[in-house]
């Protein structure tokens, strides 16, 4: 079975997010995964803050939890089977956890907007579970609701991209959506090209027969910037990333491209990379 797990704090951002991912689990045939993370409340003032047991945290999450499932079964005539799940820790942890446990198709979670740039909605935690997991995470912008998927875009370094290419998950969505896809490299005057372009271009052919790609190499001096107008051009409905190290992935998130390609363009972006460890299916035991 399928799934798609959605973390939520119960904000406007991220229930957009969940909306998407209830559309796009409808449509892919998945179940779906509602996880709220909570942490007792700390007051670094000299306030003490309104003593609240752990029970009674646990007991909110869980009641949000239950409102929320009702209202998607309801709006959505019970055609898809949701679980709830209520975990005390870190998001980045606990979510980790659930992606090596129960190996999901992806993880689905929205960003707070330009007032939190390179920051998920519940905070930098969610940059760890990107480079820790090795499921695709969309990452969904303010307000961009769920349509079928014709046109995605791969952003690629063509390095070692028999290595860092996770083929099947791109394949499954390509053929899924029957979509349109496009590789993407942004250079300019051949600054990066080396002389392994030509062979790395090869292999990518190579691993992505059958799937009629095209290949776009972008002139633009700026990487980010190549990505974000071709994609606003381009009509793109998805934009794949390949992080390779936490360090990059943390840069990433944390430049301005987050506003170009999140905030400005309003195209979801799917970041996913290979995982060493293959996580271990097991049965869904929460509901």
């Amino acid at each position: 079975m399928k799934l798609i797990i959605a973390p939520t704090d119960f904000s406007p951002i991220s229930d957009n997010a969940i909306n998407y991912a209830t559309d796009m689990a409808i449509a892919m045939g998945t179940s779906l995964m509602l996880v709220n993370v909570y942490q007792l409340p700390i007051s670094f003032s000299e306030v003490p803050l309104v003593t609240i047991s752990m029970d009674e945290i646990r007991k909110i999450s869980e009641d949000k939890l239950a409102e929320l499932k009702h209202n998607i079964e309801t709006i959505t005539a019970n055609k898809l089977k949701i679980y709830t799940e209520s975990r005390l820790g870190e998001v980045g942890e606990e979510i980790t956890k659930l992606t090596d446990t129960l190996a999901p198709f992806a993880i689905i979670m929205g960003t707070r907007g330009t007032t939190g740039v390179g920051r998920f909605f519940m905070g930098s935690n969610s940059i760890s579970v990107i480079s820790k997991v090795g499921v695709p995470v969309f990452v969904i912008p303010p307000g961009v609701r769920f349509k079928p998927i014709k046109k995605l875009g791969l952003a690629t370094d063509l390095r070692a991209v028999v290595d860092n290419t996770p083929l099947d998950k791109i394949r499954e969505l390509v053929h899924f959506f029957n979509a349109e896809l496009h590789v993407l490299n942004v250079d300019y005057h051949r600054k990066h090209f080396t002389s392994s372009t030509p062979l790395e271009t090869l292999n990518m052919d190579s691993l992505l027969a059958g799937m009629n790609p095209l290949y776009d190499f972008i002139e633009n001096k700026d990487i980010d910037e190549g990505l974000s107008d071709f994609a606003e051009k381009n009509n793109l409905d998805l934009l794949i990333t390949l992080p390779k190290k936490h360090s990059i992935l943390e840069r990433f998130f944390e430049k301005s491209i987050t506003r170009e390609l999140i905030h400005e363009t309003h195209i979801p972006i799917m970041c996913i990379h290979r995982k060493i460890k293959e996580p271990v299916m097991a049965k869904i035991q929460h509901s």
